[in-house]
């Protein structure tokens, strides 16, 4: 009877059992299909960018004396040949206190106090704009205390205690740049002096200055200029500086490299993953058996592959200047899948090499910004007319199914336990009606024996 009850059950939801898990076998199949699609969108446009942040396919900065300056690139496009001159460096001042016997050693209570600005000679010039920092000296404190409380005030003054063959002294250094030069005064607790030591300005002991606080005096092309830093962004077009030395009378000069052969071999590499892609895309949309044949999200791109030549990468260049795809070499077949057009793409390194490089660069507009801005348009789960979109909804049919599978397994064992409940009832009955007739038949059989 319980065998009897669990195939009754059964097979009263099997056809919507067999339908749901029909259904929920199909979406599973196109969600991995369009994940897939998704996926190798995102890899290209994760694989581009990497490869666009490595810097070889556009016009890299090369500088002859390497002891000069690290090069790189900045935000525009670099070209021709640049000279470079570098007489001093950014440094930030350093000054010493006088030696006390040890590091242990106290120096006073009170008050210090960081003033900021330009030091001419032994002149100060307070900079208004930036405020005094007082440092409070507790009683009893040593010089690694007064340390201490400098660094924790966080101004771009570090100190720390330095024991030489004279005892232990405190070395405090300021930021790069002229204007981060710094004068320290004292105010002494009238119980427990000694900090009128440790204060400075220029009018005083010059031999505790053992650095000055300068900006980098260097020429680029011929041009003065002046950086409180030694890393200068952007000092010229395509151009990032880091000085580490100084050639006063040598220029040295800086160049631009060809990118030409690094991007042909990029576009290659670009039209054989677009064609892996357009391959996988006509397979799913096949309209004889595939299974994103009516997929929205799918029509979409192949869509936006078809106009992916011929759209505007660069739609700020001059005329004459490199703005599409196709200017380097990109062909779309009629077929709808790329093959690259290496003639137009040589033409185009011939006439502009450096517009060409600027192509595939980091920003707002390029190849890469182009193609990006593809795959998270093709990714956007918002977007229902999209592959993301289109992943959303089937996944959301999906569980709906999921949880319809759920209440039909409920119904179904709340069927099997009634069935099992009236089986059992029967049974009983059954037994009940076994047992009287067993015992007519006993009575019956006794009746007979006595008429014998």
């Amino acid at each position: 009877m319980t065998g009897l009850a669990e195939q009754l059950s059964a097979a009263q939801f099997a056809a919507r059992l067999d339908q749901i898990s029909a259904k929920s076998d199909k979406l599973g199949t196109q969600i991995s299909s369009a994940s897939t699609l998704k996926g190798m969108i995102s890899s290209l446009a994760t694989s581009l960018g990497d490869r666009v942040r490595n810097g070889d396919l556009a016009a890299t900065p090369q500088i002859a004396n390497s002891t000069i300056a690290q090069v790189s690139k900045g935000a525009a496009t670099g070209r021709g040949t640049t000279t470079l001159e570098v007489t001093a460096l950014a440094r930030g001042q350093t000054l010493v206190s006088p030696s006390v016997a040890s590091e242990t050693t106290a120096v006073g209570a009170g008050t210090l106090t960081l003033r900021f600005g330009t030091i001419s000679g032994t002149g100060f010039t307070a900079d208004s704009a930036r405020a005094s920092i007082d440092i409070t000296v507790a009683s009893g404190a040593t010089l690694g205390d007064i340390a201490g409380a400098i660094n924790a005030k966080g101004t771009g003054v570090t100190a720390y205690v330095a024991t030489g063959t004279n005892g232990a002294q405190l070395v405090l250094k300021g930021a790069d740049g002229a204007a981060n030069a710094f004068t320290l005064e004292a105010a002494e607790s009238p119980t427990e002096p000694g900090l009128a030591a440790i204060a400075w300005n220029p009018s005083g002991d010059l031999t505790r200055l053992t650095a000055a606080a300068a900006n980098a005096v260097y020429k680029l092309d011929g041009v003065t200029r002046t950086s409180v830093s030694n890393t200068i962004a952007d000092a010229a077009p395509g151009l990032s500086l880091k000085l580490t030395g100084t050639n006063p009378g040598v220029p040295t000069t800086i160049s631009y490299n060809d990118p030409g052969t690094a991007i042909t071999s990029a576009m290659q590499d670009f039209t054989s993953a677009l064609n892996e892609m357009v391959s996988e895309l006509n397979r799913d949309t096949d309209p004889n058996g595939g299974v994103l044949s009516n997929d929205p999200g799918a029509r979409a791109l192949r869509r936006q592959l078809t106009t992916l030549a011929s759209a505007q990468v660069m739609p700020e260049n001059t005329t004459g200047a490199p703005t599409t795809l196709a200017d380097v070499g990109l062909k779309t077949n009629r077929d709808g899948s790329f093959s690259l057009d290496t003639d137009r793409l040589a033409a185009t390194l011939k006439r502009d090499p450096i517009g060409t490089g600027a192509m595939f660069t980091n920003g707002l507009y390029g190849v890469y910004a182009t193609f990006d801005k593809l795959s998270r348009t093709v990714g956007s789960s918002s977007d229902p007319g999209s592959l993301g979109g289109s992943i959303a909804r089937l996944t959301k049919v999906q569980t709906t199914l999921s949880a319809q599978r759920g209440d039909i397994a409920t119904k179904q064992e709340d069927l099997r336990q009634r069935l099992v409940s009236r089986f059992a009832k029967l049974n009983t009955n059954l037994t009940g009606s076994r047992s009287t007739l067993s015992f007519l038949q006993a009575q019956v059989s006794a009746w007979n024996g006595q008429n014998n």
